[in-house]
């Protein structure tokens, strides 16, 4: 054989091997993906474990689950802005002052414990006092944030958080939800920020234990607003169900799946796939469960609390969070007795808390570590009108309810829902 010859040969014989390497390489990369495809970690969510570590989804890259329901600005003078049923006044004053409150956390000092004298004096101002709906554990709000308070404070849950505005420093103030203990801490100071806050008018809120009213004994700092009158809202389905189970499939990564479609006596959707089973109802309500049993395989350590509230935000996101003038915030984690994490979310509009019948969540979401083994979704469309109700004002509403009380709308079927006080 000659050199030339020999030469060619092993050229074309280099090039046959590297084209099986890249045929393999190819076989193997589709074989991959259409096997993690399938978790719903790596479907709809691939893109956060794409952008970044798993170990990340903790807290450093985690988006608000839930936003404060309340806001207050407090002036130089004592006077009090408050937003509360504007939800775009509301949101407006939050990305105002969201990173004077990310500042005021991650630069706090170990907080030590405080009196209720002081907590109150400090709410005289100035300052922001923040409300959420439901308790969030302390930890998790810096996840959304951005940023994190001492490891003293971080197991914590709370709803309300206040940021006094000082000259040479701010100070951070929290009550604790389960003992009612209130904490103060020195942090950095936001000077020019908070003074660009002084174009915020008083509009003569106040806070409860600052009435007359004996009532307020048992709601002291729940804050009472102005005005009575609340917009009626109109409630609808969110789409045919074959619409609702395409989205559902898509967000749980069962999208390029082959499943088989029927429907039961009841006149419910019924898809079943190798891992998975979807009831579509005809009122919205889906109900999802992993049927192959099998753990998740490769993803690191089980996600924290944050991390499981994060990737229950993105399904909500990707499903019931997609239209309408509703918000879907997070409400509560907890561990189940088979030691899964199970994430809950409610429908808000205009300031108040929508009540599904049968006093469904708008997602319930179950996991086993990263893997959503069993998810139950409310498909609602809810929308505002022009017309309003006329409602007891607030501190008769005080006086009545003898405690604190809420807005609230229930969906229990009718297409126009009335805002209604409930007390909680």
């Amino acid at each position: 054989m000659s050199k030339k010859r020999a030469f060619e040969w092993a050229k074309t014989a280099l090039l046959v091997i590297l084209l099986a390497s890249a045929m393999f390489l190819g076989w193997r990369t589709e074989l991959l993906n259409d096997f993690f495809g399938d978790l719903p970690l790596f479907g709809s969510v691939a893109g956060l474990v794409q952008d970044s570590p798993v170990a990340e989804t903790v807290g450093v890259i985690a988006k608000e689950a839930a936003r404060p329901l309340t806001i207050v600005i407090i002036g130089e003078d004592g006077g009090r802005f408050a937003v509360r049923y504007d939800t775009d006044a509301r949101n407006s004053a939050y990305e105002r002052t969201r990173s004077i409150l990310a500042e005021a956390l991650g630069s706090a000092s170990a907080p030590v414990e405080i009196s209720e004298n002081q907590w109150r004096a400090a709410l005289s101002g100035p300052g922001v006092y923040y409300e959420y709906a439901t308790p969030v554990r302390l930890s998790v709000l810096g996840g959304w944030l951005g940023t994190r308070m001492p490891d003293i404070t971080e197991d914590s849950l709370l709803r309300r958080v206040y940021v006094e505005f000082g000259r040479e420093r701010n100070r951070i103030y929290i009550q604790d939800y389960d003992s009612g203990l209130f904490y103060g801490a020195d942090a950095a100071t936001s000077a020019e920020r908070a003074q660009e806050l002084g174009t915020y008018v008083p509009n003569d809120a106040q806070f409860a234990f600052e009435t007359a009213i004996q009532a307020a004994d048992s709601a002291p700092y729940m804050v009472i607003m102005p005005g009575n009158i609340h917009p009626d809202v109109s409630a609808d389905f969110s789409g045919s169900a074959e619409e609702l189970l395409n989205i559902v499939l898509d967000a749980l990564g069962h999208g390029d799946e082959m499943n088989t479609i029927g429907y039961d006596a009841g006149g419910a959707l019924v898809s079943i796939g190798t891992q998975f089973r979807v009831i579509i109802n005809p009122d919205g309500r889906v109900l999802y469960r992993r049927t192959d049993g099998l753990p998740p395989i490769g993803l690191g350590p089980a996600p924290d609390e944050g991390g499981l509230i994060e990737l229950a935000r993105i399904i909500v996101a990707e499903t019931i969070g997609l239209g309408g003038d509703a918000e879907v915030f997070f409400e509560s984690f907890e561990y189940d007795q088979d030691d899964n994490g199970v994430v809950t979310f409610g429908y808000y509009i205009a300031g108040g808390r929508v009540h599904l019948r049968e006093d469904r969540h708008a997602a319930r979401i179950t996991f086993s570590e990263a893997m959503a083994i069993d998810v139950e979704l409310n498909f609602r469309t809810f929308t505002q009108t022009a017309d309003h109700t006329t409602m007891l004002p607030e501190l008769q509403a005080l006086a009545a309810a003898r405690g604190e009380f809420k807005l609230s709308y229930s969906d229990t079927g009718p297409d126009r829902l009335q805002p209604f006080w409930e007390k909680t």
